[in-house]
């Protein structure tokens, strides 16, 4: 309960100062898509680049396969000139918070799970894929995911 008073504090306090906040909370939240890793085991690492080319938008690589509990780094790259993000979950979580998106254009992600990148900016993510399965990464921007700027992970068993 404090927990969720503070971080309304804190949002409303961002909100207040003009500065963009993520309109939502991962504390207490389920991963669809597994679970953030552990720094202290060892992980692959996979480079996602994210760009523009000729009004379609897109991730290379846009599709990566993984065995169940295998712990990937990855690092992304925004080599476009606007802002992109990267958003791991199923397809069901990703199209649901797609649609808040819409409604809240200039929500920021800095989660466990997900990231906005600015242009030329990078950032990594640490994950355990813990559960098999076909995931997604995308970015919920409004406009960016239509333009084809979504992945696969196959998760193995």
């Amino acid at each position: 309960m404090i927990r969720s008073v503070l971080s309304l504090v804190a949002m409303t306090l961002a909100l207040g100062a003009g500065i963009p906040a993520a309109l939502h909370a991962h504390e207490g939240t389920h991963f669809s898509a597994g679970e953030p890793g552990d720094p202290k085991k060892p992980a692959r690492t996979v480079e996602i680049l994210m760009k523009e080319e000729y009004g379609a938008m897109e991730y290379v690589p846009n599709k990566i396969e993984v065995k169940r509990n295998e712990q990937i780094r990855f690092v992304l790259k925004n080599v476009d000139i606007q802002t992109h993000e990267f958003l791991l979950a199923s397809v069901a979580d990703n199209q649901k918070h797609a649609a808040v998106m819409k409604k809240h254009p200039e929500m920021v992600h800095d989660d466990p799970n997900g990231k906005s990148l600015s242009p030329k900016g990078t950032a990594e993510i640490l994950w355990r894929f813990s559960k098999p399965g076909t995931f997604e990464f995308a970015c919920l921007i409004p406009g960016h995911r239509e333009a084809g700027m979504v992945g696969t992970v196959v998760v193995k068993k």
